[in-house]
């Protein structure tokens, strides 16, 4: 099994990813938004590469169970419903919800993975039972992480190390991988023994803080603290145990 890992979008395009497995990392935040939204009982995601995508696809959908989430700048955007802090994403206000998701970075991320095989959103929150499924599929991934505006990102590189790890040393096949991956262990390694500090002395990590979001890191880096798995089904992101149910159809030109 090849793992290869990819420090941010710009190295890789849909074409690339078409048929592949994916695994796509934001830890600050969208990742961790998504996970925790989908547990609180949100029917699915719809991520989006642009507001402008976000408008048109809600104009094809029923209002009172649409809700728009998402940032720019790390501040929710304008006339949305919801910014990108996981704290939002609760089940009084998502429960039983389709969400239009449009990030600075992550959105966009997934987006670029919309033609694969199979696409998982991962992070630290559910960083084991991303493993178990890259195990249980027994084929090449690509871990491809969101970075801040196409730029390498120390908070995703560093879950991304600790995955690969993992499956270096707990896969029954061996394991081989590229050499961003193997950056991406030596980094984990280095400063993964104490995640909210490595967060808070990130670029994203302390420009979250600035603005008021320093709750949001902790969270964002309690490790398997929701251990649930959201793949990409069509052209949206559900849990995995409702991977056949109720999928909306969309089409759309993502901007």
């Amino acid at each position: 099994m090849k793992i290869d890992v990819y420090f941010s979008p710009a190295q890789v395009d849909e074409m690339q990813l078409r048929d592949k497995n994916v695994v796509v990392i934001d830890v600050l935040r969208a990742s961790t938004t998504i996970v925790t939204a989908l547990n609180n009982g949100a029917r699915e995601i719809i991520p989006v590469g642009s507001i402008e995508s976000a408008v048109k696809v809600s104009g094809n959908l029923f209002g009172d169970v649409v809700l728009r989430g998402g940032e720019r700048n790390g501040k929710i955007i304008t006339g949305f419903n919801l910014g990108n802090s996981p704290s939002e994403y609760t089940e009084d206000a998502v429960k039983g919800k389709s969400i239009i998701f449009c990030t600075t970075n992550g959105s966009s991320a997934m987006v670029k993975a919309k033609y694969a095989k199979r696409m998982a959103v991962g992070g630290f929150i559910n960083v084991s039972l991303v493993a178990d499924f890259i195990r249980q599929a027994g084929e090449d991934f690509s871990i491809v992480c969101a970075g801040e505006k196409q730029l390498f990102c120390m908070e995703d590189a560093v879950c991304a190390g600790m995955l690969v790890k993992m499956l270096v040393e707990d896969s029954p096949v061996v394991v081989d991988v590229n050499d961003a991956a193997g950056a991406a262990q030596v980094l984990y390694k280095t400063v993964g023994k104490n995640l909210l500090k490595m967060a808070k002395s990130s670029d994203h990590g302390k420009y979250l803080v600035d603005i008021g979001f320093e709750s949001d890191l902790k969270t964002c880096v309690s490790v398997d603290s929701i251990p649930v798995l959201p793949l990409l089904i069509g052209n949206v992101i559900k849990l995995k145990k409702e991977e056949a149910k109720h999928s909306i159809t969309l089409d759309v030109q993502e901007g």
